[in-house]
């Protein structure tokens, strides 16, 4: 009788997962409407601000 080969059956259920996580981010790229892609990396849409400039720094400063 012929004994498992679980290295070949970890390596399958890791591409799986690869393979499924990959049609997954396609997936959701293709719903998002479309974004520049400078602004994706720095955007934070659950605040509808700009996350990569902290708020109190010098350069936007509203005060005279």
């Amino acid at each position: 009788m012929a004994t498992p080969n679980y290295g070949y059956e970890k390596r399958q259920k890791e591409l799986a997962k690869k393979r499924k996580k990959e049609d997954k981010l396609k997936a959701k790229s293709e719903r998002r409407p479309d974004v520049p892609d400078g602004d994706e990396a720095n955007a934070d849409p659950s605040l509808g601000i700009d996350a990569g400039v902290p708020p109190d720094s010098p350069g936007t400063s509203t005060l005279p």
